[in-house]
């Protein structure tokens, strides 16, 4: 027996181990189906462990609010009734399902009952904990905020308020916010080059950014010829096409030149693309003479000069984002 206990515990972690994103796991729903996570792919997620006899169970009374509200920008709340806290899930899924819609309404996706800690604990509740830190689940109604990109954002315990959820929620449900938040520098590219059409939707976000007087002060080369992609891959991440943004050699249009940037990365982001702003190969594209050839077709205006590019490709990695430091912005009152 101990040995067989043995094995499901080592296969359990195995499982775990193995599963590289919340995708690949499958659960059961509340009709008794294994369904995957995929299914939600692409969503914001907020995963929490239930109980109808809690004195936290009035949260659906939160929840669901939340749910209405946020459904139709691809949120989800996907709620698994767990016993382990003060046998405080008792009854089979189908009655707590009937309790829930009968004292709180809700409309949110309910699976089958789940151990959450232990050594029967569902290798997708495993890898939650691993991936957010905080060891095990404390009490019930605790939750986890997973990113559209399918990485968890943040734990919440049983205690905080869904008011500062939303509000972190701000973050990845909006699509303008959370395109900033998931954007990365990517320096590993699938060798793959960037369709046309995607191209043309970049460059016209470029264009649509704000200007000193309206004046457009900037020259916007697309590099799509392979042939010259490989004269230069060494200096641009090996992508498979590259933006260079030129601007007036006398003057001072750094600005508008970056925020033109910033637009056609967010855009970039949007598309499924990955992006990495380079000012080091200026000089080697500039004035090296192995990049003459590349140097003339850019056809860049006799008076203007590169400032910097921009590697643009399918991403072959996924960085995970660097610490902020929000104790540099203060708010003058």
């Amino acid at each position: 027996m101990k040995r067989m206990i043995f094995y499901l515990m080592a296969m359990t972690g195995v499982l775990t181990l193995s599963a590289q994103s919340i995708y690949d796991f499958k659960v059961k729903n509340d009709v008794g189906q294994e369904v995957s996570i995929s299914d939600y792919k692409g969503k914001v997620l907020l995963i929490v462990n239930t109980a109808t006899r809690c004195g936290f169970t009035p949260q659906y009374k939160d929840l669901e609010p939340l749910y209405q509200k946020y459904h139709s920008q691809g949120f989800e709340i996907l709620d698994f009734p767990c016993n382990q806290f003060g046998q405080q899930a008792p009854g089979t899924i189908q009655e707590i399902r009937s309790f829930c819609t009968a004292n709180f309404d809700i409309h949110f996706p309910q699976f089958d009952k789940i151990d959450v800690n232990g050594e029967n604990a569902h290798p997708l509740y495993t890898w939650l904990k691993e991936q957010a830190g905080g060891g095990d689940i404390k009490w019930n109604f605790t939750k986890f905020l997973i990113g559209r990109d399918g990485k968890v954002i943040k734990r919440y315990e049983s205690r905080d308020q869904v008011a500062t959820i939303e509000a972190d929620m701000q973050m990845v449900v909006n699509p303008v916010l959370s395109n900033i938040m998931a954007r990365r520098s990517v320096r590993k590219y699938l060798d793959k080059p960037v369709e046309h059409e995607k191209l043309e939707i970049v460059a016209l976000a470029g264009i649509n950014v704000p200007s000193a007087m309206n004046r457009q002060n900037w020259a916007v080369r697309i590099i799509e010829n392979p042939q010259l992609m490989d004269d230069v891959k060494g200096q641009t991440r090996n992508a498979p096409n590259l933006i260079c943004v030129c601007a007036p050699a006398n003057g001072n249009f750094n600005l508008d030149a970056g925020l033109m940037g910033q637009n056609m990365m967010l855009a970039a982001q949007s598309l499924g693309l990955g992006t990495c702003i380079q000012t080091g190969p200026v000089r080697f594209l500039t004035n090296d003479e192995k990049a003459k050839a590349f140097r003339d077709s850019l056809d860049i205006p006799a008076d203007y000069k590169l400032l910097y590019v921009i590697s643009i490709g399918y991403p072959d990695e996924q960085p995970d984002a660097k610490p902020r430091d929000a104790s540099k912005v203060k708010y003058i009152k």
